[in-house]
């Protein structure tokens, strides 16, 4: 038996449906006031316009809206357009050029509590010499792609990526959890994770470092026929008893 997840107010479903169209920009006032380059010593070259604020304000919107260099451009000029503030806006090549040399500082959030991690992995595609070449003309298709495999920490509150790890295609999900898990600056509370991490490893390295497993059985889980099981183990067994009572959500 599979739960089916059911709406069980159409009206407030509905308007939580439009309200995800509705926008609210925020322009911090900092950022108005530091937007123009101040001049230091003078050097070679044409001073800059832009600080390092007003690009990194630009590439934000555009990451956010999913925007073209141009469009960036445009959106910006009616952003400044609206708010009647005297601002000038960098142009789409002023924001290819000085993207590349960009240094962003992030400064994570302190956490006020054990972290709730939720724990997967992605894959990346290694792009060769060759690769556009085989995309263009199909030469080549049976020659084996090259793949990475990226293992991430995400803080389930603020959704910040507190740790990550990068390893060979061939490394299973389950056998490296510790590793990245050692990656978690601060207190853990709780490390969540897919099937994957269903295995006796990751569960005792959660549990090493104070944090509770929630870790999603596998289908063909069954119980511990061990006289005295491990904690996680009695814990595990508890959950497939329930999964087997009221069945297993999708």
């Amino acid at each position: 038996f599979i739960f089916r997840y059911r709406v069980p107010n159409w009206p407030e479903y509905n308007r939580a449906l439009i309200a995800r169209g509705s926008l609210t920009l925020w322009v911090y006032e900092q950022a108005v006031s530091t937007w123009r380059q101040r001049r230091g010593p003078r050097g070679r070259g044409r001073p800059r316009i832009y600080s390092d604020t007003a690009i990194e304000c630009a590439l934000v919107v555009r990451s956010v809206f999913h925007l073209s260099l141009r469009a960036t451009q445009g959106f910006l000029d009616s952003v400044v357009r609206l708010m009647g503030v005297d601002l000038p806006v960098p142009a789409y090549s002023t924001l290819s050029r000085r993207q590349a040399g960009l240094e962003l500082r992030l400064r994570p959030a302190p956490a006020r509590q054990p972290r709730h991690i939720v724990i997967d992995t992605t894959g990346l595609k290694v792009f060769g010499v060759g690769e556009w070449y085989v995309r263009k003309h199909g030469a080549g298709k049976g020659k084996r792609r090259t793949w990475r495999k990226l293992h991430l920490c995400v803080d389930e509150t603020t959704k910040d990526i507190v740790a990550v790890d990068l390893t060979a295609s061939g490394v299973h999900d389950s056998p490296h959890l510790p590793a990245v898990l050692d990656r978690v600056e601060g207190d853990v509370g709780q490390v969540s994770g897919d099937r994957a991490y269903d295995s006796g490893t990751c569960y005792e390295a959660i549990l090493a470092r104070g944090a509770v497993p929630t870790i999603q059985p596998r289908r063909n889980a069954r119980f511990s026929r061990a006289k005295d099981p491990p904690r996680y183990r009695v814990e595990r067994d508890a959950v497939l008893r329930r999964i087997r009572d009221e069945g297993r959500y999708p």
